[in-house]
């Protein structure tokens, strides 16, 4: 409860900061709106259908990235963490796919991919794969040794000892990974639609800048996005305190 009135009475002290800007500073609406312009347009935005018709498709590029991202870059991660061999082979890969923007790769993975919903959650996919992989396979390998020798004594397989020691030792580190994806596959989401997309959040900024030049309808849209990252941030921490054990 505490919490939720700190996070209240800090968005009412970035809206009067807001409100007071415009108002000293003279802006007009076409360069910074005030947050009454802006609420008003979300309005009248929510009521055509317009907000909710692109905010479902940007919401669903994200959520199927971020599964496609993160279960593939856990069972990498996991790879990487129990075999030397197979991070010497990889790592050079992944570091090099880390290496190039995301903004310059999303045209080529468009092309790819015919311009549709795949190569749009693959974007989101590839933007995430890398913090949650590296999180996982450093999650693996601080594993308990002694626990590790424990588990080997007592005739565990490898793969027991995968799925009962070393990834629920690794579940904090992994959630750390998983807390920065899921605010990276909302950036993955709107490169993804500037590479070629028809609809979605991204779209909808371009569209407002480039064709009707509606800068409120532009921080409709950027506020969409920033409450798709927060509530997705706070849904990856709960489920964390759900499985993790605080110390």
């Amino acid at each position: 409860m505490r919490s939720l009135a700190t996070t209240l009475i800090s968005l009412a002290a970035f809206l009067v900061a807001w409100k007071v800007l415009t108002v000293v500073t003279g802006t007009p609406d076409y360069i910074l709106p005030a947050p009454e312009v802006v609420a008003e347009r979300a309005v009248r935005a929510i009521g055509s259908g317009l907000l909710w018709e692109h905010t479902a498709v940007t919401l669903s590029e994200i959520l199927l990235g971020l599964v496609v991202g993160a279960a593939s870059a856990i069972a990498v991660g996991t790879a990487l963490g129990k075999s030397v061999v197979i991070e010497r082979v990889l790592s050079p890969y992944i570091v090099a796919a880390q290496s190039v923007p995301i903004l310059a790769l999303a045209p080529l993975l468009d092309i790819w991919f015919g311009g549709g919903l795949l190569a749009r959650v693959l974007i989101c996919a590839l933007i995430v794969f890398f913090p949650i992989a590296i999180a996982t396979m450093v999650g693996i390998r601080s594993a308990d040794p002694l626990l590790v020798e424990l588990f080997r004594s007592l005739g565990a397989t490898a793969g027991q000892r995968t799925t009962r020691l070393e990834i629920p030792s690794a579940l904090p580190v992994i959630f750390g990974g998983l807390r920065v994806g899921v605010t990276l596959a909302v950036i993955g989401a709107v490169v993804a639609e500037w590479a070629g997309a028809g609809s979605g959040l991204g779209v909808l900024i371009n569209i407002a800048d480039q064709g009707l030049f509606d800068t409120p309808l532009m921080f409709v849209a950027l506020a969409t996005l920033a409450i798709i990252g927060i509530g997705l941030h706070g849904l990856v921490v709960l489920v964390e305190r759900r499985l993790v054990v605080q110390p």
